[in-house]
């Protein structure tokens, strides 16, 4: 009887417990990404990755050393992939296997973000040390085929910072009629206009400027409402922005993205939002953290929570919402740590990381 009881009850318990943690977090997968890393701090090119399910959940394969400090990549409908090289000036075109296509050049100095239109039809890169926006035309095969100069001006109060404008990051509305730079250098974001039916750009202006010392780094926009959020390095805040129909944007809100009591040197990192457009995660250098911010139905961001990044200088992270996870790419201690994406929002760190020296930037392959 006892034994009849006992089994009773752990049965009893077994079923409290898939109550009480909800399936979420259960889910199969079998994930391949692709790391860009900076050889300057370790990095022997672009890792191939995969990520399972299981008590050994990373695979790191060997490095293509032709594809060195690619600091940010985007892939086009057709499969064809955009990698900068932040150290050699360059803009690579790559096969979907990751064989090169062409090289031209980045159109600046320290290449850093790179965006395709919704067409793609035109591709940008932000050429941070320059301060510099180079738009392509893309032929049909993906191939750039001519260039327009976007040219920014502005300076801000941190002259080790923001002795010139230095472009960070860029991105097309969804409609294509407008490009947006933001500019850690000038305190601003920058709007060119897109003309509809020739591809050209008409004249670049400043569509929101940002206090003095703010030093805006990454932008995104909300999926469904015309909201975008920013995050700062100089500043380490998050502000919530109108997106207008003119191209412009109105601060809404600002709060800090650093933990009550964090203390020393902090510089504001990377920023992405889910794609129901209900949860905003951020990721801070020097604190070495992550902030998770849940968004309501006017798309106001409330806090969560803060965690450590599991690692050194989160650079940047990538949500993957099918798997439930998110990878962050820590690059001074060059690891991609592993963390569970919670039904709340929230994040739990798994233990789990991959050695991937210099990581800086992470995505699907």
């Amino acid at each position: 009887m006892s034994g009849m009881m006992l089994t009773r009850r752990s049965a009893l318990a077994g079923i409290a417990a898939g109550l009480a943690a909800p399936a979420w977090g259960r889910v199969s997968f079998g994930t391949t990404l692709v790391a860009g890393t900076y050889t300057n701090e370790g990095g022997a090119g672009l890792y191939p990755l995969t990520l399972r399910t299981g008590a050994k959940p990373w695979t790191v394969g060997a490095a293509n050393s032709r594809i060195a400090n690619a600091s940010f990549a985007v892939r086009s409908r057709a499969g064809r992939w955009y990698a900068v090289d932040e150290a050699e000036n360059w803009l690579g075109v790559y096969a979907p296997d990751w064989s090169r296509i062409t090289l031209a050049v980045s159109g600046g100095a320290a290449p850093c973000h790179v965006a395709l239109d919704p067409a793609d039809r035109r591709l940008a890169v932000a050429n941070y040390s320059s301060g510099t926006v180079a738009l392509y035309r893309l032929d049909a095969d993906g191939r750039p085929d001519g260039v327009q100069m976007l040219l920014h001006h502005g300076h801000g109060p941190d002259t080790a910072r923001q002795a010139g404008p230095h472009a960070h990051w860029v991105g097309f509305t969804g409609d294509g009629r407008w490009l947006h730079s933001v500019d850690l250098g000038a305190d601003a974001i920058f709007a060119t206009p897109i003309d509809p039916t020739t591809g050209m750009a008409g004249t670049t202006a400043i569509a929101w400027q940002a206090p003095p010392g703010t030093g805006p780094r990454h932008l995104v926009r909300h999926p469904r409402l015309p909201r975008a959020y920013l995050v700062s390095e100089l500043s380490n805040q998050l502000f919530s922005l109108a997106a207008e129909p003119d191209g412009r944007f109105a601060t809404l809100g600002v709060q800090s993205i650093r933990a009550a009591g964090a203390q020393g040197a902090a510089y504001g990192a990377h920023i992405a939002i889910d794609a129901a457009g209900r949860r905003l995660y951020v990721s801070v250098r020097g604190d070495n953290s992550l902030a998770s911010f849940a968004l309501d139905d006017r798309g106001t961001p409330t806090l969560l929570q803060h965690i450590a990044s599991g690692g050194n200088w989160p650079r940047q992270f990538l949500l993957l919402e099918r798997e439930r996870r998110l990878l962050v790419a820590n690059e001074r201690s060059g690891n991609v740590a592993t963390f569970d994406l919670m039904a709340d929002g929230r994040l739990r760190a798994t233990g789990a990381s991959a050695a991937v020296p210099g990581v800086v930037f992470l995505t699907r392959a």
